[in-house]
């Protein structure tokens, strides 16, 4: 068994693959405060839950894109599990080309979500993520991650309109019952989840343009099923392509005798 971890900057999404099947997910705050001890009791709560003993694991493969946790999570791992996880790095092996000016800058989700993208989908491919910011990735028709485009995510926005206005209240983000919206709830919703349909959907045909119209167009992250919905021009949504591809590229980097 391959425990796969994914460490954001809002959540910790943690797999775990018997062979190819994803047969048990869980998300957690990303805390910076926490110490190691305190992710181990509860990655360890989560394995118990299901029965799976350290010792049935083969091996843990993390994916971050927050430093300062890296190491924290790495020692619960070996703390609590008894195993030395793998670290991603752009220099594995990954089944694309990384055609980007300095690939050491990209976010390891981005070129995890490629490599997934390549094994499951039709290339071309433009991956889009909502995650703490909507990330939109390039992958040719040749396996090449070409780069992508960044925006802050639609949660940023909606905290940002509570932080920044007097008279502006916190909500909870979801479809309007029309794009008008009658009270203020529903307006700031409404420019929210339209708002940010109408920058997807833009971005979307401004990639078509340059990577070709039959692009696959895939949707990840925490929102994405709510936002896909909205959006005819998303092909696949897989709110698991990250988890995925983490198990794809911790496999293609076991060394075999």
């Amino acid at each position: 068994m391959l425990l796969a971890i994914d460490i954001g900057n809002t959540n910790i999404t943690i797999g775990l693959y018997q062979g190819d099947d994803l047969t048990a997910k869980w998300r957690m705050a990303t805390s910076y405060d926490r110490m190691p001890d305190e992710y181990g009791v509860q990655i360890s709560g989560f394995l118990s839950h299901y029965g799976i003993t350290a010792s049935q694991l083969h091996g843990i493969f993390i994916a971050s894109v927050v430093p300062p946790l890296t190491d924290k999570i790495s020692e619960a791992c070996k703390t609590f599990l008894g195993l030395r996880p793998m670290i991603f790095n752009h220099t594995m092996k990954t089944g694309i080309t990384i055609a980007y000016d300095n690939p050491s800058t990209i976010g390891a989700d981005r070129i995890v979500d490629a490599a997934a993208a390549k094994a499951y989908y039709s290339l071309p491919a433009c991956i889009v993520d909502f995650g703490t910011a909507t990330t939109f990735d390039a992958v040719s028709r040749d396996a090449e991650y070409l780069g992508g485009a960044i925006a802050p995510g639609i949660n940023i926005g909606a905290e940002a309109l509570f932080e920044r206005t007097a008279q502006l209240p916190k909500i909870n983000l979801a479809i309007p019952p029309s794009v008008i919206g009658k009270n203020t709830v529903h307006a700031m919703q409404s420019g929210l989840i339209f708002g940010y349909v109408g920058l997807v959907e833009g971005m979307i045909e401004r990639f078509k343009k340059e990577l070709g119209e039959d692009t696959t167009v895939i949707a990840t992250g925490g929102l994405a099923s709510m936002i896909a919905e909205l959006i005819p021009s998303i092909n696949h949504v897989d709110p698991w392509l990250t988890l995925d591809g983490i198990r794809l590229i911790w496999e293609m980097n076991q060394t075999h005798d």
